[in-house]
């Protein structure tokens, strides 16, 4: 014990490290390196008196120090290169905006603007404005707005529309999104009472008829587009469930979910009923998110009749829930796009990802299995392989999209070798995601659209792998 009094007597005391360690001040501050060399001499001290013998010298404390300094400046958001397979991947940010967006964004954020002022008038202005008309034009809807999400929009619809009252929806429809919220649970927290119409599986016009009472104040149909029942069912059409309500003198709202905007037929994906659509079937409110099929930023669409947006705008709610410059100037550059659908899989990366024919992914996966092979230990054997991406986020859940991969196995058939690969892949400058199915690492091509990165990266995997 007293070997170990002498021991923890001869550590640096953290002036003398602060006095030499000034290149840490000037990068981190004075407050964080001093907290930081503290620390570890803190966890010194404690590795003696556990019988251990640490390296306590300035030079090795103050190594020490600059890289848990680094280590800490790097969490937060970075960019990855999504090799996972799922296009629109909520975990990893969604959509990618196209460079007009984001630059539209940026500016927003770096420069006053108008975002509440009227030019014209030099009046205060509605922040609405910038966008109402632009998703008019693209919906057919009479009004619009912007919230944060779309699970925002659809409480503000509620909490406007049907606070204290009852909303009958299908059984069949009360889904489950991400993050574990519940339909059930947004309804709640609205302030409505939801009425459970109809089974799991089938549900008929008469069921909703029979739910329809004095205390109704909206009907509402939720668009399952996290899930896909199939065989023995039965659901009620968007445009006879709004004559229903029209014939009772309600208004029909609809939860689309994911939200589309054009025909994704016509671009050789899966259908997908879109927005428009409904509003010319009589829907009197819809909600769409703009960070899914529709390619923008992260928000939530309201659109429908404008007696309907009059009452929700002035919910005091929609303050609460509102979005600034940067998220109204991306979406507003990437709804201009879709005026011209013939080119937008070339200008939104979304639908180019989502359109990228898989010979193109075929012959970048060949180009690039055998420059990885070549980085790779004998532990690893690579080939390239067909596999299927996935639309993600919520949107066409049982569809999936021809791709292709590098797979890569371990040759002795360990997984915790390949746990090992994909943990380096997600340590390196700009971490790469993939994802193991079935004994392999599958790294499928479909969003790869910085090859020359991704290639320059291999040395620091090679390394990596050889300690």
């Amino acid at each position: 014990m007293t070997g170990h009094r002498d021991a923890r007597s001869e550590l640096p005391s953290v002036d003398r490290v602060l006095q030499a360690s000034q290149d840490l001040v000037s990068r981190w501050g004075h407050q964080a390196a001093s907290d930081a060399i503290r620390k570890h001499l803190r966890r010194i001290r404690e590795d003696i008196t556990a019988g251990k013998t640490p390296d306590w010298s300035i030079p090795a404390v103050h190594a020490a120090v600059n890289a848990a300094l680094s280590a800490s400046d790097t969490n937060g958001l970075r960019p990855v290169i999504n090799l996972s397979g799922v296009v629109i991947h909520t975990n990893l940010g969604r959509a990618c905006l196209p460079a007009g967006a984001a630059e539209a964004a940026s500016q927003a954020a770096m420069l006053p603007n108008n975002l509440e002022f009227d030019l014209e008038t030099g009046q205060r202005g509605n922040r609405d404005n910038h966008i109402e008309s632009l998703i008019c034009e693209l919906t057919g809807s009479e009004a619009a707005t912007v919230v944060n999400n779309n699970a925002a929009a659809v409480v503000l619809a509620l909490s406007t529309l049907a606070k204290g009252r009852e909303v009958p929806v299908s059984r069949g429809e009360l889904v489950e999104i991400g993050g574990s919220f519940r339909v059930p649970e947004v309804m709640e927290s609205s302030g409505c009472t939801l009425v459970e119409v109809g089974a799991t599986n089938r549900t008929h016009l008469k069921d909703y008829r029979s739910a329809v009472s004095a205390q109704t104040a909206l009907l509402m149909k939720v668009h399952t587009s996290n899930y896909r029942l199939e065989g023995f069912t039965q659901s009620v059409d968007e445009k006879t469930l709004a004559e229903l309500a029209h014939e009772h003198k309600l208004p029909c709202m609809v939860d689309l979910g994911s939200g589309c905007l054009i025909d994704f037929a016509d671009l050789g994906l899966p259908g997908e009923p879109k927005a428009s659509d409904y509003i010319a079937n009589g829907i009197d409110l819809i909600t769409f998110s703009g960070d899914k099929l529709l390619g923008g930023p992260q928000c939530g669409i309201i659109a429908g009749k404008k007696s309907l947006l009059d009452r929700i705008c002035k919910n005091p709610l929609k303050r609460a829930l509102r979005v600034d410059s940067m998220i109204l100037a991306a979406l507003s550059e990437v709804l201009k796009l879709y005026r011209h659908p013939e080119t937008l899989t070339q200008t939104l990366p979304t639908l180019r990802q989502l359109t990228r024919p898989a010979s193109d992914i075929e012959e970048q996966a060949v180009r690039l299995c055998s420059e990885l092979a070549n980085h790779l230990p004998q532990a690893y054997r690579s080939a390239t392989a067909p596999c299927y991406s996935q639309i993600g986020s919520g949107a066409l859940p049982v569809e999936t999209i021809p791709s292709f991969a590098i797979a890569i196995e371990s040759a002795e058939d360990r997984d915790s070798d390949l746990r090992r690969l994909a943990t380096e892949l997600r340590k390196l400058p700009r971490p790469v995601i993939g994802r193991i199915h079935d004994g392999r690492l599958l790294l499928d091509l479909r969003c790869l659209d910085c090859e020359s990165l991704f290639l320059e990266q291999l040395p620091l995997l090679e390394n990596a792998l050889a300690c």
